[in-house]
């Protein structure tokens, strides 16, 4: 029996066919539901590289689907390794690849360059603490909710859109140690529907003090747990997708609501001393969506979302049939 060819879709590929914004929200709404009853999701593989906080991490997931006979299963791994000193080199920190196999015969159906997926996939999962844990209003009147964006890599960018489309009116600052790239950021977000002014600041403190809303995006590092309580306002979303690179542990300790995608990481980054001192989280992302869990009357929420290896698939898995309909990708002989 003939194999079918494997396709292959580059970075620029993956862009033309993702998703708009409204859908990756809501397939990343779908995944952290996904977790909590259909999914098989082990804890990252990891291993370190020689270059200080270099690492790579396998992340095999499969997710059962509706169809009996298996036919609409997804199987598959994202590959990502961080580089953080490749900045200084002008290279992406981040590469990453996913590999989507048939969940009926294992054949290897799709790899993808997973770089976009990654950004796309974290900010619309960002997206979702916003829609359930964000500010609407403040005081009577609906006004522009404050946004602070720490770091102006990838993340940043990819945040940018997702916030336009679920805050409109929103007033950004972005805070990066280089001022150069924050201000670039603060360009991008200028010019996206949905955000009413974007500036720069020049340290954290200023840029995060009145924000309702926290992303915590900075490249990962030896420098840790930096953004405590005093630099917050005291009912504050905070998400954060820098593990505990920025966020202290007593923002969490204290918050009045603390979430993670999946509870198995989290703790096993713990154990791995990514999390020092942090707190067993409240509830989880899914959970705390099936069981209508609100934002607190009074103090911060804090969702700590670590990227799971199902987000990558059920995207790719979309990203796929978008590029088989358009025709795009290459097709690769076995």
């Amino acid at each position: 029996m003939a194999q079918p060819e494997l396709l292959y879709l580059d970075g620029a590929a993956v862009h033309a066919a993702m998703p708009d914004v409204a859908a990756r929200i809501e397939l990343a709404e779908r995944t952290m539901l996904a977790l909590i009853e259909d999914a098989d999701l082990p804890p990252k593989i990891g291993v370190d590289a020689r270059p200080t906080g270099s690492f790579g991490h396998a992340m095999p997931a499969f997710l059962r689907g509706p169809a009996s006979d298996g036919s609409t299963d997804l199987m598959g791994v994202k590959w990502v390794v961080g580089f953080p000193a490749n900045s200084g080199r002008g290279l992406p920190t981040i590469h990453a690849t996913v590999i989507l196999s048939d969940a009926l015969t294992g054949l290897p159906i799709a790899m993808l360059d997973g770089a976009p997926i990654t950004a796309d996939r974290t900010a619309a999962i960002s997206g979702v603490a916003i829609r359930y844990w964000g500010p609407t209003t403040r005081g009577a009147i609906p006004q522009g909710a404050r946004v602070a964006i720490l770091g102006a890599g990838v993340q940043a960018r990819s945040h940018v859109p997702v916030i336009g489309h679920l805050l409109p009116g929103a007033s950004v600052v972005i805070h990066d140690r280089h001022p150069e790239r924050a201000e670039a950021v603060a360009e991008i977000a200028r010019n996206t529907p949905g955000i009413a002014t974007a500036k720069t600041a020049s340290n954290t403190h200023d840029a995060t003090i009145d924000a309702d809303v926290v992303v915590t995006a900075v490249s990962f590092g030896p420098i840790r747990q930096t953004l405590g309580k005093a630099d917050l306002a005291p009912n504050a979303l905070v998400i954060a997708v820098d593990y505990a690179t920025s966020v202290h542990h007593a923002v969490a300790q204290e918050a009045g609501l603390f979430l993670v995608d999946e509870p198995g990481q989290f703790l096993a980054q713990r154990a791995a001393g990514q999390f020092d001192d942090y707190p067993e989280p409240g509830s989880t992302i899914g959970l705390a969506i099936r069981d209508r869990i609100t934002r607190p009357a009074t103090g911060r929420v804090l969702v700590s979302h670590l990227g799971v290896g199902l987000a990558d698939l059920v995207f790719a898995d979309v990203i796929v049939r978008n590029a088989t309909t358009a025709g795009l990708g290459i097709k690769l002989p076995r």
